[in-house]
């Protein structure tokens, strides 16, 4: 019996607040990737449901996680915790399924650190301007302009960590963005690597979202 092929990992970033959650549901909703569902100690936002957004759990819970090393990546972001199980993602790339990964640039850089056997494509979500990324903040938390506030100063150092991916592209209209990343994915399974992207314009953009 022929062996089954092992998946690819796929692994999404952006700051907060630039899309990269919708994104990966749309990806996973339309293509054979299955979403990697994180452990937080973030409080549920309004439905998001437990298993299905992330299994919630409290600090000691995942403290014990993570002295049993059971994450294949985890970070601490806006005080909370965040972390994949590793043997969940492990079992599930051995029988042929592809994972999907919405995780910021610190999980990004320790699964690549990781050495993993399998196929890894990073790609990084910019927003349109910082104006749209502050109006997508406060539609989000609309409880509280402060954490919208925070996660706008997070915000410099997160785009920085652009450069660390294989693919960067701008969330303007969600349709084309959506066009782009699968382009981008299926020319990286077939090693055809002719998806091209100008890292001039990207750089440009990163410059006035920043100044």
């Amino acid at each position: 019996m022929a062996q089954k092929k092992a998946g690819i990992i796929v692994i999404l970033s952006s700051p907060s607040g630039a899309g990269k959650t919708t994104l990966v549901k749309k990806i996973s909703s339309k293509n054979n990737f299955q979403i990697s569902i994180s452990h937080t100690t973030r409080k549920p936002r309004k439905n998001e449901k437990n298993g299905k957004d992330y299994f919630f759990v409290n600090n000691y819970e995942f403290r014990k996680l993570i002295k049993k090393k059971k994450f294949l990546e985890y970070a601490k972001v806006f005080k909370n915790y965040y972390g994949s199980l590793k043997e969940t993602v492990i079992n599930k790339l051995k029988m042929g399924e592809n994972i999907i990964f919405d995780i910021d640039w610190q999980g990004t850089k320790q699964i690549k650190n990781k050495k993993l056997k399998y196929k890894i494509i990073t790609i990084f979500i910019l927003p349109p301007s910082k104006k749209e990324l502050f109006r997508r903040l406060l539609k989000r938390d609309q409880r509280d302009k402060k954490i919208a506030s925070e996660r706008m100063k997070q915000f410099k150092d997160d785009i920085m960590h652009w450069k660390d991916y294989d693919f960067t592209v701008i969330n303007d209209k969600i349709e084309n963005c959506y066009k782009l990343i699968i382009s981008f994915i299926n020319s990286e399974i077939k090693n055809h690597k002719n998806i091209k992207y100008n890292k001039k314009f990207i750089k440009s953009h990163i410059n006035q979202l920043v100044n």
